[in-house]
Formats: structure tokens, sequence, C-alpha cells
């Protein structure tokens, strides 16, 4: 089996709803919907969806129920109380781990291959294509020994709202793999018209329109989970008592090449990539999938 995990806990402080259960298409489809119906076109035959306990039951039959006589379909929740022995979570916190937090609370169903992708986010078919050719050596897919895990990247100025600043993985490459990445928040076309992000450390910095971002879809094998839980652990020592800061994906890659212990390779993609960060997002996504549908993409009744 190859497996896409959708993360689909957040919270959607900024879009104000749960925007991974808001209709999109013209039959009441959402962009996760696209998402799953991609991968499938693509060859993945499993869905993972990460949640939250609180819209569980609501989230397994508006969603979930579409995909039951289609795929495998597991879940799992993601609480924010899942933390290893010894730490404690105040009780003012209410804010999600972040995304590596995400991948762990599907540890217990993750045995093979798995993509990563965000709910909200429409990667594009042929997003989806590259990382099963990836897990399946298609040819120019090198295969090597060791932690060997895969990318698809966007240039950072298709991926930019405008109506708010937007959180990317900057990526640095070279000979088609990855070098180095790094989390940026709020990134954003400033008032100079400069483009700009606030790096790890808080400092908002210049941010080029043509570098790689990492859109949070990813192609990992099983071993990522125990780097991912050491990762967690070393996160929760340095900022445990944070009420708002969040283990990202892109971190723990990064330190994985720094230390050898992994390589990265990125998947150009032609796709085009649109998502729900803000409420003013949602016609422009609504825009895009009826173009998609008239340009003959998808059908207008996705599963029907």
């Amino acid at each position: 089996m190859t497996t896409l995990v959708v993360m689909a806990a957040g919270l959607g402080s900024r879009y104000g709803d749960l925007k991974q259960m808001d209709a999109m298409g013209p039959h009441d489809e959402t962009v996760l919907d696209y998402s799953v119906f991609d991968a499938m076109q693509a060859g993945f035959n499993r869905v993972v969806f990460v949640i939250r306990a609180e819209f569980e039951d609501a989230f397994k039959d508006r969603i979930g129920s579409r995909y039951a006589n289609r795929m495998d379909v597991a879940y799992a929740l993601q609480d924010l109380r899942d933390v290893p022995e010894g730490y404690c979570v105040s009780p003012e916190r209410t804010k999600p781990w972040g995304t590596v937090h995400a991948v762990l609370a599907a540890r217990a169903v993750l045995y093979e291959s798995f993509a990563v992708v965000n709910a909200d986010d429409f990667y594009g078919r042929e997003a989806y294509q590259r990382i099963f050719n990836f897990f399946n050596n298609a040819p120019g897919i090198p295969s090597s020994e060791g932690d060997h895990y895969c990318m698809v990247g966007y240039k950072i100025c298709n991926t930019l709202s405008s109506s708010g600043g937007v959180n990317r993985g900057i990526c640095v490459e070279r000979d088609g793999f990855l070098v180095t990445v790094e989390e940026h928040t709020n990134i954003a076309i400033d008032i100079d018209t400069v483009c700009r992000g606030n790096n790890l450390s808080g400092h908002r910095v210049p941010v080029s329109l043509d570098a790689i971002s990492s859109m949070n879809i990813w192609g990992f094998t099983p071993t990522i989970l125990t780097h991912m839980a050491h990762h967690f652990e070393l996160f929760l020592a340095k900022c445990g008592t944070s009420l708002t800061a969040e283990c990202y994906i892109p971190s723990v890659v990064d330190d994985l090449i720094r230390m050898n212990h992994a390589d990265c390779q990125i998947l150009p993609t032609s796709s085009n990539w649109f998502g729900v960060t803000y409420p003013q997002d949602k016609a422009v996504c609504v825009q895009k999938i009826h173009q998609l549908i008239d340009a003959g993409v998808y059908k207008a009744n996705l599963w029907g």
C-alpha cells in the first residue's frame, strides 16, 4: 500500500472556521476531496486523516464516509496532551504542537511509505504522481541506501496570499536535492514591495520570490517517525512551556540533512497550488476549482 497522510487537525484561527470541511466545489467538495481524488488517480490506495476529537464524528460523517468504498481509510487523533512521559502541557495552551506532532499522532497506523499533505492546500495531480513514482523508483528517480525522502517544491511567488501573510519552508537546493530548509512565518509583500518573512529567530528577513518553498507535501519512509519523535522531545525541552510555539516538519528534515542522516530530493512540479488561509481566499479557491472543472480536469460532481 501507498498511504496519504492528511493533516486536518488545524484550528483555522485565521480562517475563522473548520476550513478542512468547508465546501469549495459545486457538490460540496472540499479542497481535501480534490487532494484525495488526485492521490487515488496517482496510485495511492490508503488515506490516514489526522483530526481532533472534538470534530471526529462530524468529519467521519461529512468527509471520511466518501472514501469508505474507494480506498482503505484510517484516522488518528491529534491531542495536544499527547507528549512524551516527563513533559507537562500548560493548561492554558490550546494551540496544537504543529506538523511534526500531527504526523506523530498517526505513528501507530503508519507502516509503509507515506506522503504528507495539508488538508487545506490544493497541490495538483502531478505532485502526487511525482511522489508515487519516487516511492516506486520510477525512471529518473534515483534510489540510495539509508534514509531517503522527497518533497514537492513550488516557487514562493506562486504560493502567496493577497489576503495576508503565510507560513512556508524556504529551501536551498543543489543538484535537485535539498540542502537546507527553514520555516518562515507571515511571508508577504511588505509596503515597500519587498517580500519578507519572519525566520525561526523572529527576525523579519527578505525572501526571494523565486525561492523554492516547501508546501508541506512530503514523501517519507517510516524511519522518519523515530527522527520526529527525537526532534519533538528536543523541541519540548526548549519550548514546552510556550503557549504558541510549534514543531515543524522542515526543521526535522533540515537537521537530518545537516547531520548526513538523510537526503531529500526536491521534485519540481508545474501543478498549480492554491489554498485557504484567510476567509477571503475561499472565493479564489472556488473560482480556480470551477476553472479546472471547465477545463475537464475534474467532473462537476467529483464523486458522482
